[in-house]
């Protein structure tokens, strides 16, 4: 399978004319997976957690929406033979790496928003683990150690949003920041600088004010070491933006 980073969306991304469609159109072109796992920006936990096992309720973890958003329901099946083979590959033969269980977490509005326009019909079984750091070398080490994954047909899916900074939005227009961050991510990872991404903070052009905090450009660095043997595969399968944040996704392998 091919590993995935997508920008994500709030709820009303159901509502956009442009983006369900192109989320849609992306995962008719994906082989059907065995399985997803999701890496949220919305889950933080350290040691690494892993989520619900068996179906239970979504988080709603926003705030002020309209209330039909909190109707919203994804009832997949739930993976508690992936989250075995997660916890296998984590602590593998030197247990180095605790993991955690927490059966009662169900998918946050990272995993579920896009979910719902990509596999409507909930009938994958769906995992979802922690960031337990926003450290993208810890994290692209984690990525490597779940690659094996993808030979199982399982589909790897880091998700946040390529640029993130909603108290320097403006009323309208894309600020300068966010179209400077994405034209040096585009590049970066057209030329493989995996280096210059990882170092994002101070290598890219308003790094700080694209991420001030860094959790949504975190989950690439898990989807880069689940395709480290394959990252000159890597292409941008939608770009553009959102309320001036730049929803560029991207794919390997």
């Amino acid at each position: 399978m091919p590993a995935l980073y997508l920008s994500h969306g709030a709820p009303p991304l159901a509502d956009d004319p442009l983006w369900p469609g192109e989320l849609a159109a992306w995962s008719a072109s994906l082989p059907r997976p065995t399985a997803i796992l999701m890496v949220s920006a919305h889950w933080e936990e350290a040691p690494l957690a892993l989520g619900a096992t068996e179906p239970v309720p979504l988080v709603y973890d926003f705030w002020g929406f309209p209330e039909h958003y909190y109707q919203v329901t994804y009832a997949a099946p739930g993976a508690p033979e992936l989250a075995a083979s997660v916890r296998k590959l984590l602590r593998g033969a030197t247990n180095d790496t605790p993991v955690q269980d927490f059966p009662d977490r169900g998918l946050d509005h990272g995993a579920y928003v896009p979910l719902v326009e990509m596999f409507p019909d909930a009938d994958i079984p769906v995992l979802q683990i922690s960031m337990p750091t926003l450290n993208p070398r810890k994290l692209m080490d984690i990525g490597r150690r779940l690659a094996p994954l993808r030979d199982e047909g399982v589909l790897i899916v880091g998700s946040g949003f390529f640029t993130h900074n909603l108290a320097a939005l403006r009323q309208s227009g894309i600020p300068g920041w966010s179209s400077e961050f994405d034209d040096w991510g585009r590049r970066a990872l057209a030329a493989g600088d995996v280096d210059a991404l990882l170092d994002f903070e101070n290598k890219a052009p308003a790094g700080r004010l694209a991420h001030p905090r860094t959790e949504h450009f975190a989950p690439l660095f898990v989807t880069l070491g689940a395709a480290a043997e394959e990252l000159d595969s890597g292409r941008s399968v939608i770009d553009g933006f959102w309320l001036g944040m730049a929803k560029r996704s991207l794919q390997f392998g």
